[in-house]
């Protein structure tokens, strides 16, 4: 009856450290992708701003559809992960609709937003098992910015020159109507495990 007690006190423990270890594994992979959350919206962030101080948001939107999704490429081959943006309301259906996965995390992101939660710190992270294997999927919300609102804004209150580059460029645009504070889409990171 004792060496019973012993062992199961062994798998117990043994059960613990595998926890733990794997609780310092997900947050360990949790904090690389916040950081290349960081470098992608900071890298685009820059292009953005100076579209924005050269010619004003007409250009920019240029910035959105060509530079952001090749930064996006960039980075993905050097961290071997698929890193995009997406939202629910897709500027370019091609490139930012949403998986299924993403569409609930997308959701909830804005019933936290609408209970009070800060969309800069919005984010979530999960390991999922999918037809093709296992992947660590981690989402940060891209809150509104008021610079975003001259490209983003009520459909009322954006320039006919923005109106008229965003029919050309977008013709399904959806990315309109957007208040500060609101979550625009997400940084949508999917790492192979």
């Amino acid at each position: 009856m004792g060496s019973v007690i012993v062992s199961l006190f062994v798998a117990m423990g043994a059960a613990a450290a595998i926890a733990a270890e794997h609780d310092a594994l997900f947050r360990k992979m949790v904090d690389q992708s916040r950081k290349v959350v960081a470098e992608f919206v900071g890298e685009v962030r820059r292009q953005l701003q100076k579209e924005l101080d050269l010619s004003g948001p007409v250009r920019s939107i240029m910035v959105c559809k060509y530079s952001s999704p090749e930064i996006a490429a960039a980075i993905s081959r050097k961290t071997g992960w698929r890193v995009s943006r997406v939202s629910l309301k897709p500027r370019n259906p091609a490139m930012g609709t949403p998986d299924a996965w993403e569409q609930v995390v997308l959701a909830e992101f804005d019933r936290r937003v609408q209970k009070g939660e800060k969309p800069e710190n919005v984010e979530y992270a999960e390991i999922v098992t999918e037809p093709l294997g296992r992947y660590f999927r981690y989402m940060k919300a891209l809150p509104v910015q008021p610079q975003c609102l001259s490209c983003h804004g009520p459909a009322e209150s954006l320039s006919e020159a923005v109106k008229l580059r965003l029919a050309a460029e977008y013709p399904h645009d959806k990315a309109v109507g957007y208040r500060p504070g609101q979550v625009r889409g997400a940084v949508t990171i999917k790492r192979p495990l």
